[in-house]
């Protein structure tokens, strides 16, 4: 389903809008069984187009004295990144999810449908920028050893700092689009109106233009208390990973993520919902508890709706039909994307085959409709 914000005083808008439906219509028809997107490795079988794709590169940009919103100052924020493609070429940024990096979107069910020759970012044609976010990935984060002496950031932090990254380390002055996933696509909502000249287009996926509320909070803030509330924790001084954050990040992504016919499809029996669960609860757990501690906080004070009017880009928010973090059913996108000049919404329908917030990390579900914007919208700002 394919909405726009658009009022009929502004036809421009409308002529964008109708070189869409057709392209909601064949993502929704092609929609194909696959499992939880946020659970896969990059192990599955690469076609011609993947394997033809430009080499990885891999980098790191020390910001010296960088400030946070609480005041505190690190003498150098390092932030990991990975590129696809020539810098002379429209530069476009993708955003990654919380406790993800910039590499593992190189994975086949998402880079593998969108940076290959001929697909609708071709690294031939593109610069691909991929950065880990503060706190996670290859960048600067607590386990590296400041642990809970590490500075309290924000998206607004993460956000400034990928501007940083691109404006005085990689030299770029402007993007032909900025596209985020989940965290990555509150980040996009905050991208496009804090530097509305940059972007050409911005498409915020998996997320909403409001304050984080509701269950999206709840069950975010049960991951912070487990961890807390851990007498393992030892106030961030512990020597062995606490126990109770690979319990609550299962506990975290049942609740939020997979659909609830993509997971009756898999679980249809008690039986083989105990086997799905005792799976993920004994699969080997990485991550480390302040590093995630940090990332679940950093959106507590997540709010972009104070600055909606202030976006230039077109805008293609896409959200799926079962995304149990964002549900559709609130009216809030529809709300909020009367206040921007050019936005849109790409609802992805749910079925057995979908996989609630997760959905949309298969690029192949929302890929067209990217690459008509791509060929459409003009340019916001000059370079």
């Amino acid at each position: 389903m394919l909405l726009s914000s658009a009022a009929p005083a502004r036809p421009s808008v409308f002529r964008l809008f109708q070189l869409l439906p057709t392209m909601a219509l064949t993502l929704a028809a092609t929609l194909a069984s696959v499992p939880d997107a946020l659970a896969q490795t990059p192990t599955q079988t690469q076609t011609p187009a993947q394997a033809q794709a430009p080499a990885a590169q891999h980098g790191q940009a020390v910001l010296r004295d960088f400030r946070f919103h609480t005041g505190e100052v690190l003498p150098e924020l390092r932030l990991h990144y990975t590129t696809l493609g020539s810098p002379d070429k429209p530069a476009v940024l993708i955003l990654h999810g919380t406790n993800g990096s910039g590499a593992a979107l190189l994975n086949p069910a998402f880079g593998g449908e969108l940076f290959g020759p001929g697909q609708p970012l071709d690294a031939s044609r593109y610069f691909i920028i991929l950065p880990d976010g503060i706190g996670t990935g290859q960048s600067s984060r607590p386990s590296e050893g400041l642990r809970t002496r590490f500075p309290r950031y924000n998206y607004e932090d993460m956000v400034r700092a990928q501007h940083q990254l691109l404006t005085q380390h990689l030299g770029v002055r402007h993007l032909r689009m900025v596209l985020g996933y989940s965290m990555g696509g509150m980040h996009t909502w905050l991208w496009a109106q804090q530097y509305p000249d940059f972007m050409d287009i911005a498409v915020p996926m998996a997320s909403l233009p409001v304050p984080m509320s509701g269950r999206n909070w709840m069950l975010r803030r049960l991951v912070i208390d487990s961890i807390r509330n851990d007498p393992a924790w030892q106030g961030g001084q512990y020597t062995q990973q606490p126990p109770s954050l690979a319990f609550a990040s299962v506990y975290f992504n049942l609740a939020t993520n997979g659909g609830n016919q993509g997971l009756y499809q898999l679980a249809p029996t008690r039986e083989k919902a105990d086997q799905l669960l005792n799976q993920r609860l004994q699969a080997p757990f990485r991550g480390d508890a302040n590093d995630h501690l940090y990332q679940w906080e950093a959106s507590g004070d997540f709010d972009p709706s104070p600055g909606l009017e202030r976006i230039r880009a077109r805008l293609l928010a896409i959200n799926s039909a079962d995304d149990e973090r964002n549900p559709p059913e609130l009216g809030l996108m529809e709300r909020e994307l009367r206040r921007i000049p050019h936005g849109q919404l790409l609802l992805v329908p749910g079925g057995p085959d979908t996989s609630g917030h997760g959905t949309l990390a298969q690029a192949r579900r929302w890929k067209g409709a990217v690459e008509a914007l791509l060929k459409t919208a003009p340019v916001v700002g000059a370079p």
